[in-house]
């Protein structure tokens, strides 16, 4: 099963894409947001499409201590709008450390400072879908385990 992972950010989109199989996630891209939330939608929708994805993981940034914040009550109200836009289950994930973590992979990399801005939400957003994909293997019935909500209406 193909699935899309995205970093939802008020400037850019990070997205990643795992493979068919639903095991490896790899970044695909970062879209700038527009002034229109329904135009950034329909370039999603149009690379769900393009992948075949058969669902997608939107990261909830929850606060360190799992509560939910300003900025993931943003995420919550964007989730129903994307399931109809996209026309595929959409899952909610934690999120937490996801942007800490690409930094640092593209610093041990050794990529500079300007590089890592132009990637670092895509490399997030494949951070985030690798470890829901693996939360849904080692739960080994599909669903995803810490999964922070449910599928939205599609």
């Amino acid at each position: 099963m193909r699935v899309v992972g995205l970093d939802l950010g008020s400037r850019r989109i990070g997205v990643a894409v795992s493979d068919p199989s639903g095991v490896l996630a790899s970044p695909h891209s970062v879209l700038r947001r527009g002034p229109d939330q329904a135009a950034d939608h329909r370039a999603l929708a149009a690379i769900v499409e393009e992948v075949g994805a058969q669902a997608v993981v939107v990261g909830l940034p929850l606060s360190l201590d799992g509560s939910k914040g300003p900025a993931a009550r943003l995420v919550e109200a964007e989730l129903t709008e994307l399931g109809v836009a996209l026309g595929v289950p959409v899952v909610a994930h934690d999120e937490r450390f996801t942007t800490v973590s690409a930094e640092r992979m593209l610093r041990g990399a050794g990529m500079r400072a300007p590089g890592r801005r132009a990637v670092v939400d895509g490399v997030a957003a494949a951070v985030l879908l690798q470890s829901w994909l693996d939360g849904r293997a080692r739960s080994g019935d599909g669903e995803a385990t810490g999964s922070s909500s449910g599928r939205t209406p599609s």
